[in-house]
């Protein structure tokens, strides 16, 4: 809008308790039955102190949301890899229990070791007993390793 141009409303009920000079002094004339607004009339400004407070406020949310998400990250990313770890622990065990009951051809802990790094885990350690396997399995997860251990074998078998 051009400066000096006026806008037309429709009229408003009347409040309560509103003096009729506070709308004279805001710009607003009454013409026929419709509210007559000068263009050049601007809402009331926040005191200078309080400029800018919402930018403030908001790179403290943003802050704040990517502090709480690098606190998250490595929990999160060492959950998974707990998770990883306990399934090739039991892969291992598994193909390594398959091995000695002749169900599938070559060596126990050599098939375990293969089954444990095709999971993203290493062998670190494979203990036969009888017909029961135990192997532990090692995930590297940013500074630690996690291990995770699984036994397989026959049902009810103890040694």
């Amino acid at each position: 809008m051009a400066r000096g141009s006026v806008r037309v409303r429709r009229p408003q009920r009347r409040r309560v308790g509103v003096a009729r000079g506070d709308r004279a002094s805001r710009g607003v004339l009454r013409g026929g039955g419709w509210a007559v607004t000068s263009a050049a009339w601007t809402a009331p400004r926040a005191p200078s102190g309080e400029r800018g407070a919402a930018s403030v406020l908001a790179v403290g949310i943003v802050g704040a949301t990517v502090a709480l998400a690098a606190m998250v990250l490595p929990v999160t990313a060492a959950f998974a890899a707990s998770q990883r770890a306990a399934g090739a622990a039991d892969a291992a065990a598994l193909a390594a229990a398959d091995a000695l009951s002749g169900a599938v051809p070559g060596l126990p802990c050599d098939l375990a070791g293969r089954i444990a790094a095709r999971n993203g885990a290493a062998l670190a350690s494979c203990e036969t007993g009888g017909p029961v396997a135990s192997v532990t399995v090692t995930v590297p997860s940013f500074a630690v390793e996690l291990r995770a251990g699984a036994r397989a074998g026959p049902p009810g078998w103890h040694p």
